[in-house]
């Protein structure tokens, strides 16, 4: 893993679909877009603040999620996630994560990612920690 820089920014913007909404994963009539969508999207922003840093075959995986989900957020508008990194310890790296749409502010937290290599993750020798 090469050094990861305090303070980089990673961005996630995506129209949500369908598929995106509590009620296509099972609460019926909530058409807003999910907890886990959400969280989703906020990991998919902290992978990209750091992707440059993977040595040949490392990727990161989400090891915390501490988040408060503030509002609603509708389809029709696009969700905009963005990640910075606050702390690396070793190959872990926190970052301060948000979510915004049309302006408003619909989920915030922090989040944790270890850097590890794929293919000894996949075989179950390596855990992140």
């Amino acid at each position: 893993m090469k050094p990861v820089a305090i303070g980089a920014r990673g961005l996630y913007r995506i129209e949500p679909t369908q598929a995106h909404t509590a009620s296509a994963i099972g609460n019926d009539g909530v058409h807003v877009v999910s907890t886990p969508a959400l969280i989703g999207f906020l990991e998919d922003a902290s992978h990209r603040a750091i992707r440059n840093c993977y040595e040949a075959g490392e990727v990161s995986v989400g090891t915390k999620v501490d988040i408060e989900h503030l509002a609603a957020a509708p389809l029709g508008q696009a969700i905009e996630a963005s990640a910075e990194v606050v702390a690396v310890q070793g190959r872990r790296v926190d970052f301060k994560v948000e979510a915004h749409q049309g302006g408003r502010l619909v989920m915030q937290g922090r989040h944790q990612r270890a850097v590890v290599d794929l293919a000894r993750f996949l075989a179950g020798e390596t855990r992140p920690r």
